[in-house]
């Protein structure tokens, strides 16, 4: 374990002072995402360690540069789990950039995203100032809502020192169902199961074939019944999903990652799909032109974004626009951290 509170509050402070800006950099598997940010790298990973875990509680502390694959194995030692599912992209990935960047895998529909599971944080804001928001139980959650502004703030509102997440247990047992179907079937299919009383915390597809995760109780994942085969190596096909390393993704075409309802017919852009979310998370694979796919999304009511392209975290909304500028100003008036991840200017 490692505390470098002071020392990068010290740098900050000297950043401040002379006016410069910083690049906060964790383990870098998330790099990718957003503008790029012209500033002093600033290495957090090394303020690392999980600070206080009460499996009873149901919460763990730790952090920001302590490695995601230390903490899940920690938990695991309990049966315990992260219940948003992170994607790593990576070994090196941290609890730090993970809530930061606030991505969640494939069970998120069912089990909330990684801000739900934010109890706590201590940050160091862009003046050098330590805040501390919410608390490490859930009765203890005062400034709740301030700890979850950090998440998918990609460090634009200060230094992510420390977080409490809430953590579950492990179901106690899990089967995957896989279908052989087309993409409107799918659809059809995925939406119905969102209104049935069936244990689905996974719901996906991708080149002809439905998958279909039930978790929970033995007797409540063995009397669903909704069809298909078993899937022997499920646990290697949801990881593959989360860590974007199905066949799918290895295309080298552009990747567009569409928010859309749930219920939404396929879209008519000739490209290759995968379905995430029992549809309401798209990926698209294409060489179409970039207005084309914005345009065409946009019609039937969903947004379109190059995962990983410069705008891939731009809102389009000029009030929440308006609304983070006022944010970073709060916590980062002089634009010392991150400066211009998320918008430009901002």
């Amino acid at each position: 374990m490692a505390d470098c509170e002071s020392m990068l509050q010290e740098r900050i402070l000297d950043a401040l002072a002379e006016n410069r800006s910083l690049e906060i950099r964790g383990g870098g598997t998330k790099h990718f995402l957003g503008r790029r940010t012209e500033g002093e790298i600033l290495e957090v990973r090394g303020h690392a360690g999980i600070v206080d875990y009460d499996p009873k509680e149901l919460v763990l502390t730790a952090r920001c540069g302590t490695r995601l694959s230390e903490i899940e194995a920690v938990l695991a030692q309990q049966n315990q789990m992260l219940p948003f599912e992170p994607p790593h992209f990576g070994e090196n990935a941290t609890i730090g950039g993970t809530i930061a960047c606030g991505l969640s895998g494939p069970r998120r529909p069912w089990a909330g995203a990684a801000r739900d599971y934010l109890l706590g944080a201590k940050i160091l804001n862009g003046m050098g100032e330590l805040l501390h928001f919410g608390g490490k139980v859930m009765k203890n959650v005062a400034g709740f809502d301030c700890a979850r502004l950090m998440a998918g703030a990609y460090g634009t509102l200060g230094v992510l020192l420390e977080t409490s997440v809430k953590v579950l247990p492990v179901p106690a047992h899990s089967v995957t169902r896989v279908m052989e179907c087309p993409e409107d079937e799918a659809v059809r299919f995925m939406s119905a199961l969102l209104s049935q009383p069936v244990p689905v915390d996974g719901a996906a597809w991708c080149d002809g074939l439905l998958h279909v995760r039930l978790s929970g109780s033995f007797d409540a994942v063995s009397h669903a019944r909704i069809g298909g085969e078993e899937l022997p190596d499920a646990a290697r096909f949801w990881f593959d999903l989360r860590e974007q390393r199905l066949e799918f993704f290895r295309n080298e075409k552009p990747l567009w990652r569409i928010s859309s309802k749930p219920a939404q017919k396929p879209f008519d852009i000739p490209g290759n799909w995968l379905l995430d979310w029992g549809g309401a998370l798209r990926w698209f694979k294409s060489a179409a032109p970039e207005e084309e796919v914005r345009k065409s999304v946009a019609r039937s009511g969903g947004r379109a974004r190059l995962f990983g392209g410069e705008d891939s975290l731009l809102c389009d909304s000029p009030h929440l626009i308006e609304m983070s500028r006022r944010i970073k100003h709060a916590f980062d008036p002089h634009g010392i951290c991150n400066p211009g991840r998320m918008h430009r200017g901002i």
